[in-house]
């Protein structure tokens, strides 16, 4: 089991940019696919970004915005969040799953170790 911490995120005005940290102890990260997933309220969890060996893939509401990425010497991985919307507004989630495939899953129930949330709010 891996234990994941998430931070970074915050209020900001519409169009601008975060970005969320999600640090892992107990297990090397590089053993695992990665996610992001967020909540908004009265909505269900949904993916936002993943990277695996192949690389990252991401929901189509934050491509060309969000970038993840992973540092495995520091054993975190990152969500750049740029150009942002209210709509992105939610809590969200870093998630982790042992490797699986050359992408990372963007089923919610795939992933096995989750972070406790980072709310971001974006205004309008």
């Amino acid at each position: 089991q891996v234990q994941l911490v998430e931070s970074g995120g915050g209020l900001v005005q519409a169009g601008g940019s975060l970005r969320l940290s999600c640090a892992a102890s107990g297990r090397t990260l590089s053993m695992y696919d990665m996610g992001w997933f967020r909540q908004a309220p009265g909505k269900d969890r949904e993916f936002v970004a993943g990277v695996s060996w192949g690389g990252g893939r991401y929901a189509d509401s934050v491509k060309g915005r969000f970038t993840i990425s992973r540092d495995n010497a520091k054993n975190t991985v990152y969500l750049q969040m740029n150009s942002l919307k209210p709509e992105d507004t939610a809590v969200y989630y870093c998630a982790a799953r042992l490797r699986s495939g050359m992408f990372a899953s963007i089923q919610r129930d795939d992933y096995k170790d989750w972070g406790q949330g980072t709310q971001v709010t974006v205004s309008s």
